[in-house]
């Protein structure tokens, strides 16, 4: 699709099905681009990719290249889920927890970050009284990355942003962050401030 000088400056890359919950709420912002017809999507005015944790993996490493020089070159990328294929430089394989206890989900701060303010940590371990939907697992980091969530006491790196060239990736080893934006904590607080980080640039 040809990017106007109004068009959404952010693209969520889906996989088919409903209309994503995301764009209801962020029509103006945000526009989606189904995975497979990535490669030759005008990327012209794009400041962010939201990838999910249900992109497929193998085809974003057939993507690498692209992906790649798009951040290299001032974009940023928000990575959600359990990464199997790595597709972009700094990427590792996720390493899930073990014979793990309620207190290795707790979700602690390591470092502030504009997309998490105001975010209740609480809010993040816990869903419905239940703990761990946030994150089971972690990504060994790059150097040089900041680490701005950890899990459990180990503070195992959940959540975590790294350079790439003039641009940032974003990861987030568990759900889609947009997948808050209709929480009725202040979890919510995540979808607009991410896109408002993807924005700032």
């Amino acid at each position: 699709m040809p990017m106007t000088k109004h068009a959404p400056s952010i693209i969520l890359v889906t996989m088919g099905g409903p209309e994503p919950l995301l764009l209801r709420h962020f029509r103006q912002r945000v526009r989606a681009i189904d995975l497979y017809d990535l490669s030759d999507a005008d990327f012209t005015g794009t400041r962010g990719l939201l990838l999910g944790m249900h992109c497929d993996q193998r085809w974003l490493q057939r993507m690498q290249t692209r992906l790649t020089t798009f951040v290299e070159q001032g974009g940023r990328v928000a990575v959600c889920g359990q990464i199997a294929h790595p597709f972009l430089p700094g990427l590792r394989r996720f390493i899930p927890l073990t014979n793990y206890q309620r207190d290795d989900l707790i979700v602690y701060e390591r470092s502030p970050h504009p997309v998490w303010i105001g975010v209740q940590l609480d809010d993040l371990t816990y869903r419905r009284g239940v703990a761990g939907f946030y994150g089971r697992g972690f990504h060994t980091p790059p150097a040089g990355a900041l680490v701005v969530n950890g899990l459990g006491i180990a503070r195992l790196p959940l959540d975590f942003v790294y350079r790439l060239g003039r641009g940032e990736v974003l990861v987030h080893g568990g759900n889609d962050l947009w997948g808050y934006v209709a929480d009725s904590t202040s979890a919510h607080r995540l979808t607009p401030q991410l896109l408002d980080w993807m924005e700032r640039i």
